[in-house]
Order: structure tokens, then C-alpha cells, then sequence
């Protein structure tokens, strides 16, 4: 925390402790009983400060749950938006992931597990190319290897990828995958592919995620790497909770 903002911080905790006659009194006074209280309690320092990080805290998450609520149908009913596991499932996991990103590689394989562990989970895919030209052309080609109908084989490939992803090594996965790469390349050109990584872009950030993997489970969300077992465990809050 910057200086000024610190003894304002501090300023408005101790103000609020303060009595009603004192918060009558003129700015300089209130300084004057705010400097001799810090002097002869330096700890309430922090106590103020602890107060003004709660509120701000409180107010983010309050934030990031109205976020939710609001773009709940785009999260999960998108039909732009590739899904994994059981379309009919009960529950929607969303996970926002690079493709050059080592933690989504991981998370990929926890993601892998939750599926073949629970038959009812739907999972929508946010491709969110961050890291460079090469994700961004990853994330074009796993989007337009839909219209090849085969989107699933085309990132669970890139996922099990060694080393960075780029035009080159996309296309060599692309063609050992048996895909039409001509037309593969045609396709990431598409206004629905650019739509979803846009898309993909807002939702991100009205969330307040700041990097790959994040995941959305029920009213949860789930900035980094998440294990199966915890996955499970969000699921099944997720599902008691309706």
C-alpha cells in the first residue's frame, strides 16, 4: 500500500473509531487525535488498515458473484463454445486455458480424471490464448477443427504436446490427426472462432481472472490449478446446491 494511501487508510479506521463528539470536531483536531493515538498505540495501525482490506475484500467478492450471476448463460449455454464430457450432465465445469500454458497442461490431465471419474459432468471449453502468436493460432485451430468434427482429438493432441506450440507444430498435429489442413486453415478464419476467443477475452476479465487455468464450478470460482479430487469436491457442492 502507497504512503498516503496508508494514512488514509489509517485515518478513516481510526475516524470510525472515534467517537460522534470527536468526528464533530475540525479536520486538524481529528489529525491531532489520530497522530497522538497512533503514538500511544502504534497496533492500531494495522487494526485500520485490516479494516479498510475486509471491506475491499468483501466488495470484490460481492463483485465477482454479481459477474457470475450476470454471465451465467454465456459461461454454460454458449453454443459457440466447445464441450467436453456429458452435454447432458448436471453439472457445468468452465475452464479457461492456453494451450502453451504448462498449469493448463496439468489441469488438463485433473480435468481428464474428473470426467472419466463422473459421467454427469459437462465441461465447457473457454479457449483464452494469452501467451503469444502461437496460442492464439493453437486456440484458432482447436476452434476450427470443429467443423471437422473433431475438436476433442485436436486438444487433447495440442495438449499432450511437448514444447511451445506454434503455426508449425499446430499443423503437423493437425495432419497426423488425419485433418484436411487446408481447409482447417480456411476455418480458423471463421467470425464464430474470433467471436469465442473475444468472447472468451470478457468473460475473463468480468471475473477477474488474471491468468490460465481458471475455472468456473457451480457459484465458484477457481483461479489456477485445480486437482481432480478438489474438481470433485466443487461438483458436488456444486449439485447439493442445485
Amino acid at each position: 500500500m502507497r504512503p498516503t494511501a496508508f494514512l488514509a487508510a489509517t485515518a478513516l479506521g481510526l475516524t470510525l473509531a472515534l467517537p460522534a463528539t470527536a468526528q464533530e470536531r475540525s479536520d486538524a483536531e481529528i489529525k491531532a487525535l489520530v497522530l497522538e493515538a497512533i503514538r500511544e498505540n502504534p497496533e492500531i495501525v494495522m487494526e485500520a488498515v485490516g479494516i479498510l482490506q475486509a471491506r475491499d475484500e468483501a466488495a470484490a467478492r460481492a463483485e465477482a458473484q454479481a459477474a457470475l450471476d450476470a454471465g451465467r448463460p454465456a459461461l454454460e449455454d454458449d453454443p459457440n463454445a466447445p464441450v467436453l464430457g456429458n452435454p447432458e450432465g448436471d453439472v457445468t465445469v468452465v475452464e479457461f486455458f492456453d494451450y502453451n500454458c504448462p498449469y493448463c497442461r496439468r489441469a488438463g490431465d485433473e480435468l481428464a480424471q474428473l470426467i472419466e471419474g463422473d459421467g454427469k459432468v459437462r465441461v465447457v471449453m473457454r479457449e483464452w490464448p494469452i501467451l503469444g502468436d502461437g496460442s492464439v493460432f493453437a486456440a484458432r485451430a482447436a476452434l476450427a477443427a470443429r467443423q471437422q468434427d473433431a475438436y476433442a482429438a485436436m486438444h487433447e493432441a495440442m495438449m499432450a504436446a511437448e514444447g511451445r506450440l506454434d503455426e508449425t507444430s499446430v499443423m503437423a498435429l493437425a495432419a497426423e490427426l488425419g485433418l484436411d489442413t487446408d481447409r482447417l486453415r480456411a476455418d480458423m478464419d471463421a467470425p464464430e472462432v474470433q467471436a469465442h476467443i473475444d468472447d472468451s477475452m470478457e468473460l475473463a476479465q468480468s471475473l477477474g481472472f488474471s491468468g490460465t487455468p481458471s475455472f468456473v464450478i457451480g457459484d465458484m470460482t477457481a483461479p489456477g490449478l485445480v486437482e481432480a479430487e478438489q474438481m470433485q469436491e466443487m461438483v458436488e457442492a456444486a449439485r447439493e446446491g442445485g
